[in-house]
């Protein structure tokens, strides 16, 4: 068997080490993005450093895009970026500075409104809101403002009336993940505004039952 040559072996090594190099430029670039943000003491980029990006991507904090930003992450809790979710996030988007992560999100709403990850997307925003250790329920006013933000682009009118309706209510203080789900199947999946094929015999939660009374009550 013929041996291969010194010489061979190191253009296999240059060659093999070029990929993993640059990769790890990636990386370091991507950490040093990170720092810009980053509370020297928690090593967190926290609320504060987030409102920063914000202005710095010329986005308000309560933009759709940050909330798509930390599902791409898989930040695990609200306000804050750790380096690890950083890195995850930001390798996949291939943004290392403000005018990559600028031209990114194009792209992301993309990822995220297609059909196959947005189911995802809307239970990883009702989980996210969720600020406190086994919490499983949202308030009513947050949740108004999550529909508004995740399900507004899509299913405005809906959108609009259920606000209303949760606003105007005084049976529920909270909204769980069971009801929440239940939200976005409505807007799929009832005709809208006839309601003509809303069958309340069906596995509704019981609050798009009364939601759906108060709309026929209140038709003008």
């Amino acid at each position: 068997m013929r041996r291969a040559s010194k010489k061979s072996l190191s253009s296999a090594a240059t060659a093999s080490a070029g990929p993993t190099k640059a990769v790890s430029k990636e990386v370091e670039r991507i950490d040093q993005f990170f720092y810009t943000y980053a509370d020297n003491s928690s090593v967190m980029i926290d609320p504060e450093g987030i409102e920063t990006l914000c202005s710095h991507l010329e986005v308000p904090h309560t933009d759709v895009r940050i909330l798509m930003l930390a599902w791409k992450m898989g930040c695990e809790k609200q306000g804050y970026f750790t380096l690890d979710e950083w890195r995850a996030g930001l390798k996949a988007l291939r943004a290392d500075s403000i005018s990559k992560l600028k031209k990114a999100f194009p792209e992301l709403v993309q990822e995220v409104t297609r059909p196959s990850n947005f189911q995802d997307f809307y239970i990883y925003a009702f989980r996210y809101c969720l600020t406190e250790d086994k919490k499983k329920c949202i308030e009513i006013p947050v949740a108004c403002e999550l529909l508004n933000l995740v399900l507004g682009l899509q299913f405005r009118p809906q959108v609009d009336k259920l606000s209303n309706y949760l606003k105007y209510q005084n049976d529920y203080k909270v909204i769980n993940m069971d009801q929440w789900m239940g939200f976005m199947r409505f807007c799929n999946e009832i005709n809208f505004p006839s309601l003509d094929n809303y069958d309340s015999d069906l596995a509704w939660p019981l609050i798009l039952d009364n939601f759906v009374e108060w709309l026929r009550e209140n038709k003008s």
